[in-house]
């Protein structure tokens, strides 16, 4: 019996190996949002702190000096985090890619295991075909035999 053989193998191992690829890039792009939305959230409490000093320092003795410090301070905090929120909605997008990427190369090796399905079904109705073809053959040779 004939063994199957995709013609189009190397392009699904192909595409197998770009899913592989696209889920490592989405793997990479998902824990670097990850990492910057835990410095933002490290960022926004530690201006919560600030925060939190300030008026720790209000209900006290004023110290303009302190004060003055402390409010540098916070909006430093306030840029600190404005620049991270734009970090993360950098890494959103990239991750957004990756996404889309992973799905187009999903999508792209389905096509191609749905095509050697069928080539696969193709193979077996040719065999079946041949099959039949050579036993009629045999019957009608066996046939002939006994008619001589």
């Amino acid at each position: 019996m004939a063994v199957f053989r995709y013609r189009l193998q190397n392009i699904l191992n192909i595409k197998e190996q770009l899913k592989t690829q696209a889920e490592m890039e989405f793997g990479f792009a998902q824990a670097k949002l990850n990492e910057e939305e835990e410095r933002l959230r490290l960022l926004k409490e530690r201006r919560e702190g600030y925060i939190e000093e300030g008026r720790r320092m209000r209900m006290e003795v004023l110290d303009v000096r302190k004060l003055a410090e402390n409010e540098r301070s916070v909006k430093a905090m306030d840029e600190f985090v404005e620049g991270q929120r734009e970090n993360v909605r950098l890494a959103e997008r990239a991750v957004e890619a990756a996404r889309a990427k992973l799905t187009e190369a999903m999508k792209e090796v389905k096509i191609q295991e749905k095509l050697r399905e069928q080539a696969f079904e193709a193979f077996l109705e040719e065999q079946k075909v041949a099959e039949a073809k050579e036993i009629d053959e045999l019957v009608s040779y066996r046939y002939g035999q006994k008619g001589s």
